[in-house]
Formats: C-alpha cells, sequence, structure tokens
C-alpha cells in the first residue's frame, strides 16, 4: 500500500494527537490544523487523500469547511469525514448536506478509526 496524505482538524491537541498516531499506524503521513481556517488552507495547498473533519472548531466549523471545500472546481476530489461528539440523526443529515463522504462520533476507539481509515484508502 502507498503512503497517502491525511489532514487532521480539530481544535483539541489530544485528540489531533491520538487520531495522528492512528493514521500513521496505518502508514500515512499526517497534515494537521487547528481551526477551520487553517483546515481550509492546508486542504486547498496539501490536496490530501483523505480529511478528518472535526465539526466545533473556532474561526470556521467543519461543516463549513466541508461546504467550502465541495464548492470549490476541484471539491470533489476531498474525501471528507466529519468526526464530532455530536451523535443525532439530524447532525449525519447535515453532515451529508454540506457534502461529507462519511461521519465518526466521539468518542471512538483508535481501532475504529483506523479500521475507518484502512477501509477509506485501500
Amino acid at each position: 500500500m502507498t503512503e497517502k496524505t491525511v489532514l487532521i482538524c480539530d481544535d483539541e491537541p489530544l485528540i489531533r494527537e491520538a487520531m495522528s498516531f492512528s493514521v500513521k499506524k496505518e502508514g500515512h503521513k499526517v497534515l494537521m490544523a487547528s481551526d477551520g481556517e487553517e483546515a481550509f488552507a492546508k486542504a486547498t495547498e496539501e490536496a490530501p487523500d483523505l480529511i478528518l473533519l472535526d465539526v466545533g472548531m473556532p474561526v470556521m466549523t467543519g461543516y463549513e469547511v466541508c461546504e467550502k471545500l465541495r464548492a470549490l472546481p476541484e471539491g470533489d476530489k476531498f474525501m471528507i469525514v466529519i468526526v464530532t461528539a455530536f451523535g443525532q440523526v439530524s447532525d449525519q443529515e447535515k453532515a451529508k448536506a454540506v457534502g461529507a463522504d462519511d461521519y465518526m462520533t466521539k468518542p471512538f476507539s483508535p481501532r475504529d478509526l483506523q479500521k475507518k481509515i484502512h477501509d477509506l484508502l485501500s
């Protein structure tokens, strides 16, 4: 399997580190962003293979970042997973409405995250 690039976007440093561990364990390169504006900038500059996008970030929410990325001419090339503590059906529907490819609720086990990364990047 070839190395892919995964952008982890979360305002919580410990969550970014935990997610980074799972991504690296799958053999992929990690990029990190701590707010929505930084997430959008890194996504457009680096064109990662997968974006793990928290909803509740400062400056721009994950939903706003996802919507803004999808609005770009190359927006359909991004693979975006919304990662959030909000697990209601309405939250999942909103993620789908803004163009997310998948949805994952916190807390999650590192094994579950690794499996999702593996499935999406294989």
